[in-house]
């Protein structure tokens, strides 16, 4: 097996977060769901999109965001999902490299537009999002990369975008690629809606023996393996999984980016061949590094400020 080009390869929502401030009033006068994170359409994106304040427009998405922790860190990575023709694309395109990650991905010309999630933040700091996914609902196989697949240590590949398709059908071809090439899959359960419809997908794939990795937290590990007993749901998955790491779930801003932020960590102390003891000090060191790397994205993303 030759020396891999990449530590790892990830396929998800290639989505740009639009970030504005505003008041408790405007949650309330646009009847949002406070805190919470909501599922919209084209027309929708684009009301609330008018009703923002000054915003700053970031890179983002779920597996997105943990190669930027692993790039932080030094690990060569790579990237795969679509965006659209347009000016979002642009921006999703030109941050993600900025960071360090290789994106080759061609722009989709067209209808839908560039995924993108509007966050509405309060004085109090409270998030509340809202997502159109569009153009990342759309990654066909033939866009995949099949060589640089096959090329990087570990496959990743995030749960949230099973859902659709074309994106299934592609991170399928995605581990025959990376199996075929004596490669490691990695697989993120994402939410426990994802597993209510595809969860005898993602049994299936474990009985195989083709998933090596799985990051589940408390909620999505009961799901998958219908059990509540939070220890007994990882032992039953220790025979198919070598690595299956479940979290309990916590309450409060920021957790899960923190758990993606730990799990970046986790991945680059491992592959890197520490002792376990220096794995955990890395782990504790990455999300302090991912909020001065999130410090200058935000403020690179200041010059293109939506009325700024």
């Amino acid at each position: 097996m030759s020396a891999p080009r990449y530590d790892v390869i990830a396929i998800g929502n290639a989505i740009v977060d639009v970030v504005a401030s505003c008041s408790d009033e405007l949650i309330e006068e646009l009847g949002m769901a406070r805190g919470g994170m909501t599922l919209i359409d084209d027309a929708q994106a684009q009301e609330l999109y008018d009703a923002m304040g000054p915003a700053r427009e970031i890179s983002g998405g779920s597996a997105a965001n943990t190669l930027a922790g692993l790039s932080a860190l030094g690990a060569q990575c790579a990237f795969v999902g679509q965006v659209a023709d347009d000016q979002l694309g642009q921006v999703f395109a030109h941050d993600i490299r900025a960071v360090g990650i290789d994106y080759d991905t061609p722009p989709r010309s067209g209808e839908p537009a560039t995924a993108r999630c509007l966050i509405f933040v309060t004085p109090d700091g409270q998030r509340t999002m809202n997502t159109f996914l569009g153009a990342s609902q759309y990654l066909p196989a033939s866009a995949l990369d099949e060589e640089a697949v096959g090329g990087a240590s570990i496959l990743y590949l995030e749960g949230y975008l099973w859902d659709p398709e074309e994106p299934r059908a592609a991170m399928r071809r995605a581990i025959e690629s990376a199996r075929a090439a004596g490669r490691k899959v990695a697989f993120t359960l994402s939410d426990a809606f994802v597993i209510s419809r595809y969860g005898d997908d993602f049994r299936a794939l474990i009985a195989d023996g083709l998933i090596d990795i799985l990051f589940a937290n408390e909620v999505e590990l009961a799901a998958l393996t219908q059990t509540d007993d939070f220890e007994a749901g990882l032992a039953s998955l220790s025979a198919s999984v070598p690595r299956a790491r479940g979290y309990p779930q916590r309450k409060g801003r920021g957790c899960r980016g923190a758990w993606r932020a730990r799990r970046s960590g986790r991945r680059t102390g491992r592959k890197s061949g520490r002792h376990h003891w220096r794995r955990r000090s890395v782990c504790r060191r990455v999300p302090r590094r991912i909020r001065q790397e999130q410090a200058a994205r935000h403020q690179l993303a200041d010059g293109r400020d939506r009325g700024g």
